[in-house]
């Protein structure tokens, strides 16, 4: 991925760095795999603001992507790398031989024209979809399954992927993004390869506008409310505010949140801090 650094010719661009978009091959989505997405304002049913700091931004609509990649042992030809307003990495559409399109997270390399294919035993190869029991040691994946048939659940955001460690009898031993070391049944499906966009977490807004078209709205600090408002606010002058915390009290850094008997404890070996459970 190419990043571009704009010339400042106005306030809003002096710091700004994009994305130049190079992987990107054309700006038309195919029609038949959007949906309509209404944005909320942040409001419930009852027409209540019930999450601050969202509302505006740009219309758009929901690409259907395929985390599931059960169309088992059918070719399919890459026909477009395109952006996807609703997600950091970027999706690839995909054009089976029996004339059924999907889109699917598109990873990193993967160039228009290239042939990919899911199955239970296929090649593990960039962009194919199998199971884990079936890759090689050291192999880099993501879109990766929690339960057999679910569908990709963990590492899809841009940049990310797990490196399969070890096998088991009955599970894959994966070092996820973090660090952290955890155990998935092998059966389960992952995709291979390294999320595309893996630059993205290097761009620079430039301004606030371009939140607002994200529909983002200005964020209030908490130690500039008063009392009454939030646990930082409040004091003489520019108070510190204390121990960082959210608006009901829960500390913000620090604070382990995990449940202590939440059922897939067994399963993860090792913390991202190099601690056990």
């Amino acid at each position: 991925m190419a990043l571009k650094k704009f010339k400042p010719i106005t306030a809003g661009t002096r710091w700004r760095i994009g994305n130049a978009y190079a992987e990107i091959t054309t700006d038309t989505p195919e029609k038949s795999l959007l949906e309509k997405k209404s944005g909320t304002g942040g409001r419930n049913a009852q027409g209540r603001r019930s999450m601050r700091y969202i509302g505006g931004g740009n219309k758009n609509h929901y690409r259907i992507v395929d985390f599931k990649r059960n169309k088992k042992n059918i070719p399919a030809t890459v026909a477009s790398i395109e952006y996807d307003p609703n997600r950091t990495a970027f999706i690839a559409l995909l054009n089976y031989v029996d004339g059924e399109k999907r889109y699917i997270i598109a990873p990193q390399g993967l160039q228009v024209g290239a042939s990919i294919i899911s199955g239970d035993e296929v090649a593990p190869e960039l962009g194919n979809a199998l199971m884990m029991k079936n890759m090689p040691l050291g192999t880099l994946i993501h879109n990766i399954e929690l339960q057999p048939g679910q569908g990709g659940k963990m590492a899809r955001s841009a940049g990310s992927s797990a490196q399969l460690a070890n096998k088991e009898e009955k599970y894959a031993v994966l070092k996820m993004p973090s660090g952290e070391l955890r155990k998935v049944l092998v059966n389960c499906y992952a995709t291979v390869g390294v999320v595309s966009n893996s630059d993205h977490n290097l761009q620079s807004m430039g301004k606030a506008g371009r939140n607002r078209w994200k529909g983002i709205r200005p964020r209030t600090r908490g130690v500039a409310m008063n009392p009454v408002d939030h646990p930082m606010g409040g004091g003489e002058g520019k108070s510190s505010g204390g121990h960082p915390r959210s608006r009901t009290g829960k500390y913000a850094k620090g604070e382990k949140t995990r449940k202590r008997d939440k059922g897939s404890n067994k399963l993860i070996i090792q913390r991202k801090n190099g601690k056990k459970l």
